[in-house]
């Protein structure tokens, strides 16, 4: 019985590890959060580590965008696709890279980003070995055919192209070391049932 217990804890861990929404901030930092409250000109949110903690607040205006839990996303300022496409050169750095970013945000999806063989390769041997697949998949950037990216042009700005890879790296990342995470808590459940069964 102790360990049905134990079994459902790790379940229900790893779950909640993974249950959260995640603010992006202009400036491109994630920070995983519960988001309590949107009003017209502020975000409300309890860190995911602190649910019981206190209440931060930020600015609309400061934010990118929210990835809830159930893979719905709220894009805030969203810059404007008219004239931006035909007038690169008029648009400054800091803009561009911004938009590279959000563009990142909402069209690189992770395809084949390592995550999945990450994941099964934890699961059926272990966390210690799994590592090396993990450290080598999330260490690689993207290739350009897994971009995914909607606009030649844009790719030409040296600012947005920048953002854009950076902002998929970092996507690509999340998803490689997330995978990792299922991946041992499988593992240690795997571990766990072996054990009990040999009792």
């Amino acid at each position: 019985m102790k360990k049905i217990i134990l079994i459902a804890l790790c379940l229900s861990s790893s779950i909640i590890t993974f249950s959260q929404d995640i603010l992006t901030k202009k400036n491109g930092e994630d920070i995983k959060v519960k988001v309590i409250e949107i009003n017209q000109t502020d975000i409300k949110y309890k860190k995911s580590d602190n649910p019981s903690g206190p209440t931060f607040v930020i600015s609309k205006s400061d934010a990118m965008m929210i990835r809830y839990e159930d893979g719905t996303k709220d894009m805030f300022n969203e810059v404007s696709n008219t004239n931006n496409t035909n007038n690169t050169n008029n648009t400054n750095s800091s803009d561009m890279y911004s938009r590279g970013k959000e563009d990142a945000i909402m069209n690189y999806r992770g395809k084949n980003s390592g995550a999945g063989g990450t994941g099964f390769a934890v699961a059926l041997t272990s966390p210690i070995i799994g590592l090396i697949p993990a450290i080598a998949c999330s260490s690689t950037e993207p290739s350009d055919e897994n971009l995914n990216y909607t606009n030649r042009e844009l790719m030409r700005n040296a600012d947005y192209n920048r953002g854009y890879k950076e902002q998929a790296h970092k996507i690509k990342k999340r998803k490689i070391w997330t995978a990792y995470g299922i991946g041992s808590a499988a593992w240690l459940l795997l571990v766990i049932l072996v054990s009990s069964g040999g009792e």
